[in-house]
């Protein structure tokens, strides 16, 4: 015979079976698959939000509703010309809504079907710098990195550990996606059954998914980057990230429109005390340098003097584009098998060169890049911005040597005299940047675990770190 205790104790665990299935059913019907901030123009907040619902949710916001407007419907895209062959290509099917809303000033609260909304602050502090975090499936390179094995692809640690920092900003220096291409898994088991192409599953998977944490902890400031191109990811990157208008034409669904979808003008996110970021679009430019006469010249000739104008606003400013102007990339030369370095990006370069001998406007004090797999730092006793490169995020690492102390006759761009330098190669992590007055700000690098690995200072344009070299990976 059961005791009336027996009963109660069965009754109590049947009670919270239920209720944890309930949960899980809701948890599994919700239809919101991501919901963030993303800052644009003078820092205007956009909310968005991506559901696999057939209408855009409401805003709560602080206890008012907000209609959420479409951004782009739901779609499959046909097939159009990218980087890969036709065969390792396929449409980008899209089964999602996204949709979007401008968030009012002085809000306390906003939250979107249950998902909280982080709210940006006037002097943003503590900002997380992050880059280059998918995992690489490239049928060209025959490179396939292993994107089921957290150790290998830790883009979801670091930005767990990125989120734990509690940062008012998050700054993305470019290329979300990787998963350009089916996994050879015969050959790479590592990346089996890995979502690819250039649709919502291969976002979800490289993005949406690994970054879910850190894009519930601030307002991003998101860089497009040459992964980003119409000709790889930027159909959904349009739909998806960019905070400007989607406009016809704009999408990358049509190979004929992408000069206008490959293109934007640079905008200003103000970090207040006479701060700005300033967010250029160089997603198309080119590796070698750009003739004169070439119309990608003139576009990036219009880039500079566009920045030029937002510059001029404040005393103090920040640049971000994916591609570093300044900043080292290395490689094995096959007739010497020497380490060689190669100098900052080129066709941005000649472009902006043939402006400005300095390559950026007085006001530049700050450059901030990815496309280089590694980290590193450079100050400059010449009139230029100290440069830090941050594309070490996820993505398969570059693994060429970068010495610790540089050859006398390194250049990373014409009249640009090196002063300090540091890097870390072979590490995944992200890195912070806490500001300590007007022009000054603290800077630790971070190991995927989120420990300091090593830490420098910025005054003005310059910039100094306790360590040359980190060695090996960490974390």
């Amino acid at each position: 015979m059961r005791t009336p205790t027996a009963w109660f104790v069965r009754g109590l665990i049947g009670l919270v079976l239920a209720s944890a299935g309930g949960a899980a059913a809701l948890a599994a019907e919700d239809p919101i698959a991501a919901a963030f901030v993303v800052l644009g123009e003078n820092g205007a907040p956009a909310a968005r939000a991506i559901t696999t619902a057939a209408d855009c949710p409401t805003i709560d916001a602080d206890g008012t509703a907000l209609p959420m407007s479409i951004r782009a419907k739901a779609q499959t895209a046909p097939q159009r010309p990218t980087r890969s062959d036709p065969q390792d290509s396929k449409p980008s099917a899209f089964p999602v809504l996204t949709c979007e809303a401008a968030l009012p000033q002085g809000l306390a609260h906003a939250s979107v079907g249950g998902h909280r909304l982080p709210l940006p602050t006037a002097e943003p502090k503590r900002i997380v710098v992050i880059g280059d975090t998918g995992c690489r499936l490239k049928a060209s390179d025959d490179a396939y990195q292993a994107c089921n094995a957290p150790n290998q692809y830790p883009f979801a640690k670091v930005a767990a550990a990125a989120a734990a920092w509690k940062p008012d900003l998050v700054l993305h220096v470019g290329d979300y996606m990787y998963r350009e291409n089916a996994c050879a898994f015969a050959k790479h088991p590592g990346c089996a059954g890995s979502p690819w192409g250039y649709g919502w599953d291969a976002w979800n998977a490289d993005f949406f998914t690994p970054a879910a944490a850190l894009l519930a902890a601030a307002p991003w400031v998101a860089v497009r980057g040459n992964h980003e191109s119409c000709n790889r990811a930027g159909q959904g990157w349009w739909r998806f990230v960019d905070p400007r208008p989607l406009s016809p034409g704009r999408d990358c669904n049509d190979a004929a429109n992408d000069d206008t979808g490959d293109f934007s003008p640079p905008y200003a996110v103000p970090l207040g005390d006479g701060a700005q970021i300033i967010v250029m679009d160089t997603s198309d430019t080119s590796a070698e340098a750009i003739a004169p006469s070439d119309p990608l010249a003139a576009h990036y000739r219009q880039l500079y003097a566009d920045m030029a104008v937002l510059a001029a606003r404040q005393p103090y400013t920040i640049v971000t584009s994916h591609h570093p102007l300044l900043g080292f990339a290395a490689h094995v030369s096959k007739a010497t098998e020497q380490t060689v370095l190669d100098p900052g990006n080129q066709g941005l370069q000649s472009a902006f060169g043939a402006l400005n001998p300095w390559l950026f406007p007085p006001t530049v004090q700050l450059a901030l890049s990815g496309h280089v797999h590694v980290w590193q730092q450079i100050s400059f006793s010449s009139p230029h911005p100290t440069q830090f490169v941050a594309g070490f995020s996820g993505t398969q690492e570059d693994v060429v040597p970068i010495p610790a102390t540089l050859p006398a006759d390194a250049s990373v761009a014409p009249g640009a005299a090196v002063e300090a330098f540091s890097s870390w190669v072979d590490g995944f992590g992200f890195m912070t940047l806490t500001r300590t007055g007007t022009q000054t700000w603290d800077v630790e690098v971070r190991d995927q675990n989120g420990a300091v690995v090593n830490r420098c200072e910025i005054n003005g344009r310059r910039s100094k770190c306790d360590i040359a070299q980190v060695s090996g990976p960490k974390g």
